[in-house]
């Protein structure tokens, strides 16, 4: 494929994610890892790995000459994202999920960093199994975020690893000779699992997932102030269910859960959970943006514990989204139960966005809020 003239990086967006003056949808890893690797990007059929906004899927295709593209993106968001980055473009790229249908085979694979260790453990442990025994593994980040550690975790699964010169703060890990041949006779390690003496309850976490196999303190400060409530009906939503605890939590206790999250580590790792804990027959986990699937005035109970952050930046957008979700999807008088870090003083968006709000809880780090739904 020729590059096309009017193809620019800088043109690239982050709809449907949120969107502000100090996020971008391109940075220099993306540009680092494009240019590093461009010599084994023409004419070749490449694996891209946490492309965040398509950069590096649109980039190899329309400026470096590859021929096809196989690409997995964990957040929801990502995928749309490069959906509409893509459009009124012919390309030629498929998605799949973090499995052997990825990685099989691969001789060239782009892998922005992951923020976490386990999840840079699973993905090399997957390449250096199933890809070609000439596999070269490109994987950039920014300098901010990579550690020592994330070349200790490549050089478990390969032989050989060089490291970059760092360019415009940004810096390349190059891996080759992987470790795991006859990947296919091998038991998968991911996801894994570990039993929660507190809550009763097994948690499955593949290594994108939040906390991992811990159950982090927010919602074990959640789970704590709904104990003693008598919810409003046998229904709810866990809206960004992460690894699933609290839709199985809740599910022990009869209620019937749609668990939903943007992130496909999220959404393998909250079904594995229900298996794990015998709710899977109570507990329907879905892939969605928000609540974007649900009706208008459909739910009664929502239950949420949100991120505050967005990357490395602190900033409100997507809780906030997914509040304002919450207010679309419950009916009047339904209500939204959130967890939150107490300095980011949510009440008053909370008040606008679903209805008046009740304090349930506080300590020196979360509060827990019930807000209702406006009639």
């Amino acid at each position: 494929m020729d590059a096309v003239a009017d193809f620019s990086l800088d043109a690239l967006r982050r709809w449907p994610d949120v969107e502000a003056d100090n996020l971008f949808a391109v940075d220099a890893a993306d540009r680092l890892l494009l240019a590093e690797a461009s010599a084994a990007l023409t004419g070749a059929d490449v694996v891209v790995i946490g492309d965040r906004y398509g950069a590096l899927t649109l980039g190899a295709l329309h400026e470096h000459g590859a021929r096809s593209v196989r690409v997995h993106q964990d957040p929801l968001s990502g995928e749309l994202a490069l959906d509409n980055n893509a459009r009124g473009s012919d390309v030629a790229f498929s998605r799949h999920p973090l499995d052997a249908s990825l990685v099989t085979g691969a001789r060239v694979v782009l892998l922005r960093l992951p923020r976490s260790l386990d999840a840079l453990d699973e993905i090399a442990e997957l390449v250096a199994s199933h890809a070609a025994d000439d596999v070269v593994l490109f994987a950039g980040g920014m300098v901010k975020h990579m550690s020592v550690a994330m070349n200790d975790v490549l050089g478990r699964h390969f032989g050989r690893l060089d490291v970059s010169h760092a360019r415009q703060k940004a810096r390349l890990l190059v891996a080759r000779e992987p470790q795991h041949r006859g990947g296919l006779d091998q038991p998968p390690t991911w996801p894994r699992r570990a039993f929660d003496d507190e809550l009763g309850l097994w948690v499955c976490a593949h290594g994108a997932a939040f906390a991992g196999t811990k159950v982090d303190i927010g919602t074990r400060f959640l789970l704590s102030a709904l104990e003693n409530t008598t919810l409003p009906t046998s229904d709810a939503i866990d809206l960004g269910c992460g690894t699933g605890v609290i839709a199985a939590w809740l599910a022990r206790r009869g209620h019937r859960v749609l668990a939903t999250d943007q992130s496909a580590a999220a959404v393998a790792s909250a079904r594995a959970t229900a298996i794990a804990n015998d709710v899977a027959d109570a507990v329907t986990v879905v892939r969605d943006d928000a609540l974007s699937g649900q009706p208008d005035a459909s739910a009664r109970l929502i239950v949420l514990n949100p991120p505050f952050h967005i990357e490395s930046a602190v900033h409100a957008g997507i809780a906030l989204k997914l509040f304002e979700d919450a207010g679309r999807v419950l009916a009047p008088g339904g209500q939204l139960w959130a967890v939150w870090n107490s300095h980011l003083t949510y009440k008053a968006a909370l008040t606008r966005l679903v209805g008046p709000v009740r304090e349930v809880a506080r300590n020196s780090k979360f509060t827990v809020t019930v807000a209702t739904r406006r009639d």
